[in-house]
């Protein structure tokens, strides 16, 4: 890539996921793929994903097995953990730049992790810098009218009139219960596909493995900044589809 792809999960709706997959798709890509990539933490004051780093250090200190773990990861792949910025909605863009003129490998690809709601400040802003945005949704009729409304008025407003640099944004389903019907999702779809908002192919299920982080209890590894998901669970989440979507999608 000659260029830095700047990319967002976004929503109106918390709760859906955007900063699990956020650090679950940038870890694939930089871990599996190859890819250079960089997060932006923009989530003030909670900082998630800065959070999840600032431990998963602390526990690699502590631990032996943790420590000759990330020394043979790192080894193997012949790169460093990717950078991880804590910022804000305002300031994320500028911090962006400002990590990209510091850093001795520039990143392949950006990710923006953004708050839940797009009435706090800076967050449209940072948005329409955003190449493409993926807005995770749940088959629940308030979260599908509420990323409709956004992706709807993000197309109108921004996309369309020039004013967002953005050149895709998707609807990607996630929370997929097993047991729901799928007729439910091709109702959904129908009326989608009738506004002209594409979705990604890849649905991710609804699995208690999205909340696993790197801890000393437990030795597999699935939502983590420094280490690749373990391969036995990625089997199923269909992380490694989604990302390979993705990549698809903006290298295109």
């Amino acid at each position: 890539m000659s260029k830095e792809i700047f990319v967002a999960f976004a929503t109106q709706k918390g709760g859906i996921g955007k900063t699990t997959l956020t650090v679950l798709v940038a870890s694939y890509l930089h871990y599996v793929k190859g890819y250079n990539v960089a997060i932006v933490d923009c989530d003030a004051p909670q900082n998630s994903i800065a959070d999840i780093r600032a431990r998963e250090i602390k526990v690699i200190d502590e631990s032996d097995y943790f420590k000759a773990l990330a020394c043979n990861h790192f080894r193997r792949i012949k790169k460093k953990a990717y950078p991880v910025i804590a910022s804000n909605a305002v300031d994320a863009l500028d911090d962006a730049d400002k990590m990209m003129k510091e850093e001795s490998v520039k990143p392949d690809i950006v990710f923006f992790d953004l708050p839940g709601t797009l009435k706090s400040e800076g967050v449209v802003m940072t948005l329409s810098q955003m190449d493409y945005i993926f807005a995770p949704i749940s088959a629940d009729r308030l979260v599908v009218e509420s990323s409709l409304q956004f992706a709807t008025l993000f197309n109108e407003n921004l996309i369309t009139t020039g004013v967002a640099k953005t050149k895709g944004l998707y609807l990607l389903w996630t929370m997929v219960d097993g047991r729901e019907k799928s007729e439910l999702y091709d109702i959904y779809e129908q009326i989608i596909n009738e506004m002209n908002i594409p979705v990604l192919k890849t649905r991710l299920p609804d699995s208690k493995r999205f909340r696993r982080d790197l801890s000393e209890e437990r030795k597999a590894i699935f939502r983590s900044t420094v280490f690749p998901t373990d391969s036995s669970l990625l089997k199923g989440s269909n992380i490694k589809e989604l990302a390979e979507e993705i990549c698809k999608i903006i290298k295109e």
